[in-house]
C-alpha cells in the first residue's frame, strides 16, 4: 500500500502540479502599500517593485531587501555637546525621516537607520558648538532647522529625506543650573522693582494731575464768582441810578406845577431853618444878614432864586 502511494505521488501529473505551485510561489510577489521590494537577478540589482502584484523569474530573481516608505521616528540617544562659551550639555532628540529611494537606501549605506542617527548626533554637536548657552534655550527652532538642513545635505546619497528633528531635553551641569536659577531670580526681582517704581511714578503723576486740575477748577470757580459778583454790583448800580433818575424826573415834573412850587418853597425854608439852628448850636456868635431873622424873609429869598431859575429855563 505504501509503495503504491509513493508511486502515485511521483506520477507525472502530480509532479507537474507541484512544480507549478512552486513556480507560482517564487514568481508571484504581493508588495504591501508604502513598501518597496529590491529585486536582484543573479546577485545584481534588477528592479524596484512597488505596491501591488509583481512577477519574478523563479529561481533567478530574488527579493534582496524590503524597504518601508513610511515616515519613521528614531530616538537619538543622549550625548554630550559643548557650546560656544565652553559649557558642557547633555542633549537628546527625536529624528523623523523617510526613504525616498529604496535602491540608494539599500546599496548606498549598510544600515541607513544607524547612519542617519549617527549623522544627527554629529550634526547636533556641531550646531550647538556654534551658539552660546543662552541661545540653545531661546533658539531651538532655528537649531532644529539647521540640523535638518545639514543632515539632508549629507544623507542625499543614501536616498533618505529628513523631515524634522526635535530636541527633547537640554541638560546643563548642576553648577550652571544653579547659576541660571540665581540669574532668573535676580531678573524677577529686578522686574518687580521696576514695576513697583513704575507704579509709584504713575501714582505721583496722577496725584500731580489731580492737584493741577483741582487748582484750575478752583481758579475757574473764583473767576466765575468774581464775574458774577461784578455783574451783580453793576446791575445794582444801574438799578440805583435808574431809580434816582426816575425820582429826579418825577420831582422835575412836579416842580412845574403850582403845588410843586409850594412844596419846594416849604422844603427850602425848612432846610434853611435847620441850617441856621445848626450854626447857632455849634457857634456862640451868629451873623445874620439884614431882614434875615424871620422865616418869611428866608422863604422869600429862596422863592426868588427858584423863580429866577425857572425863568432862565423858560427863556
Amino acid at each position: 500500500m505504501n509503495t503504491s502511494f509513493i508511486e502515485m505521488f511521483f506520477t507525472v501529473p502530480v509532479f507537474v502540479i507541484i512544480l507549478v505551485l512552486l513556480v507560482i510561489k517564487f514568481s508571484v510577489k504581493f508588495v504591501p502599500q508604502n513598501r518597496a521590494f529590491i529585486v536582484e537577478r543573479f546577485g545584481k540589482y534588477q528592479s524596484t517593485r512597488e505596491a501591488g502584484i509583481n512577477f519574478l523569474v523563479p529561481f533567478i530573481d530574488r527579493v534582496a531587501a524590503d524597504r518601508s516608505l513610511k515616515e519613521q521616528a528614531v530616538d537619538v540617544p543622549e550625548q554630550s555637546a559643548i557650546t560656544r562659551d565652553n559649557i558642557s550639555l547633555a542633549v537628546d532628540g527625536v529624528l523623523y525621516f523617510r526613504v525616498l529611494d529604496p535602491k540608494k537606501a539599500t546599496y548606498g549605506v549598510e544600515d541607513y537607520v544607524f547612519a542617519v542617527t549617527q549623522l544627527a548626533q554629529t550634526t547636533m554637536r556641531s550646531e550647538i558648538g556654534k551658539i552660546e548657552l543662552d541661545k540653545t534655550f531661546e533658539e531651538r527652532d532655528m537649531l532644529n532647522a539647521n540640523i535638518v538642513s545639514s543632515i539632508n545635505e549629507a544623507s542625499s546619497p543614501w536616498g533618505i529625506q529628513v523631515l524634522r528633528y526635535e530636541i527633547k531635553d537640554i541638560t546643563p551641569p548642576a553648577s550652571v543650573m544653579e547659576a541660571m536659577e540665581a540669574q532668573m531670580k535676580a531678573e524677577r526681582v529686578k522686574r518687580a522693582q521696576i514695576l513697583e517704581s513704575e507704579g509709584d511714578r504713575q501714582a505721583a503723576i496722577n496725584r500731580a494731575e489731580g492737584d493741577k486740575q483741582a487748582i484750575v477748577l478752583a481758579a475757574e470757580a473764583e473767576r466765575s464768582e468774581q464775574i458774577l459778583k461784578a455783574e451783580g454790583e453793576a446791575q445794582a448800580i444801574l438799578a440805583v441810578a435808574e431809580a434816582q433818575a426816575a425820582a429826579l424826573k418825577m420831582i422835575g415834573e412836579q416842580a412845574n406845577t403850582e403845588e410843586g412850587q409850594k412844596a419846594i418853597q416849604l422844603d427850602l425854608a425848612t432846610k434853611a431853618i435847620e441850617a441856621k439852628q445848626a450854626i447857632a448850636k455849634d457857634s456862640s456868635v451868629v451873623l445874620l444878614p439884614d431882614n434875615a431873622t424871620d422865616a418869611a424873609s428866608l422863604v422869600a429869598q429862596a422863592t426868588t432864586i427858584i423863580n429866577k431859575l425857572n425863568s432862565g429855563q423858560t427863556a
